[in-house]
């Protein structure tokens, strides 16, 4: 069983959940905890859940009523690391799942994922189909794939031997790769920037705060996710969505997941909300965290309409 252990008490409240496999996983929760609603923030990879706090801060002022929680999927962020087998998006499935047993075990869900925490979502409902429209009452998909990764813009780069040959790399000298994987990020920097923020203007608070996030992933957690996302494919999980209001959001200017992507889940979704903001990258809820949590406030109310007339605890 999971357990819980708070570690604050005040405006954020910190938690850790320990999986059953023994991963601690860094959890953080705002809001009432007697909330109507509660809505999960699942980051990207090699990110954490700061990448949601312009986000989360305009949410809690848009949707006061709301409980938030966010927490680092496991060898991200302040959560532990773990045995490099585990680090596919089946297990963090299986880690939401243990996260929301213990947060959340009662009251609607709104699940809203970025990137590999869309990926995460979209498992979640596979693995887990009849609390869809139960205890999950909405889900958001923001710049993000149900499969076919490689299929089109950054990701079929993931194709390439010199992936295979740098997660071989990390396998025999973690310590080493992450000392040339910091050299690479200040080397491609504009590259990064451009397939991550598109062609608009950031402010450096926000691009620091990327980078920080981006630098500080253990180098053998960025590389054995590669795998799993090179092979992933949920789209089956799609048609599970049109029982719930579903969001899909995208920036206009995507390289790493591009608008083809959202468009394919879209339509195989009946009723989403499919939102595109022009000349946002991949990182679009930290580029324009407004719209975002614009479109995710207006998500969170058709959830919660529905959950008022189908959840059952």
């Amino acid at each position: 069983m999971s357990t819980l252990s708070t570690i604050a008490a005040t405006e954020e409240r910190r938690a850790t959940v320990w999986t059953e496999d023994g991963a601690a996983l860094a959890v953080r929760e705002y809001g009432p905890r007697d909330a109507d609603l509660t809505v999960v923030l699942l980051h990207g990879h090699c990110l954490r859940s700061e990448s949601w706090t312009y986000v989360r801060d305009e949410l809690l002022r848009r949707y006061a009523g709301a409980r938030i929680v966010c927490y680092d999927h496991r060898g991200h962020g302040e959560s532990a690391a773990a045995p490099r087998r585990t680090y596919n998006i089946d297990q963090l499935g299986r880690d939401l799942r243990e996260v929301l047993d213990v947060v959340a075990p009662t009251g609607p869900v709104v699940l809203v994922g970025h990137s590999m925490g869309g990926m995460t979502a979209l498992t979640y409902a596979g693995q887990n189909p009849h609390e869809i429209g139960t205890r999950v009452v909405g889900v958001a998909l923001l710049a993000t794939a149900s499969g076919g990764l490689t299929d089109a813009g950054f990701g079929r780069l993931l194709r390439s031997p010199v992936v295979s040959a740098f997660q071989a790399a990390v396998r025999l000298a973690p310590g080493a790769m992450h000392h040339a994987k910091l050299l690479a990020c200040q080397l491609f920097a504009p590259l990064v920037r451009t397939a991550e923020f598109g062609d608009r203007k950031v402010s450096p608070r926000v691009l620091a705060l990327a980078n920080a996030m981006r630098n500080e992933t253990p180098i053998v957690t960025m590389a054995s996710f590669l795998s799993d996302l090179m092979v992933y494919d949920r789209t089956e999980a799609l048609g599970l969505l049109s029982r719930i209001p579903t969001l899909v959001l995208c920036g206009g200017a995507d390289l790493m997941t591009p608008p083809s992507h959202s468009v394919a889940m879209a339509a195989a979704v009946e009723y989403s909300d499919f939102v595109i903001v022009e000349s946002a990258g991949h990182s679009v809820i930290l580029e324009q965290p407004g719209l975002v949590a614009e479109a995710v406030a207006r998500l969170m109310t058709r959830a919660g309409e529905a959950a008022d007339l189908t959840y059952v605890a």
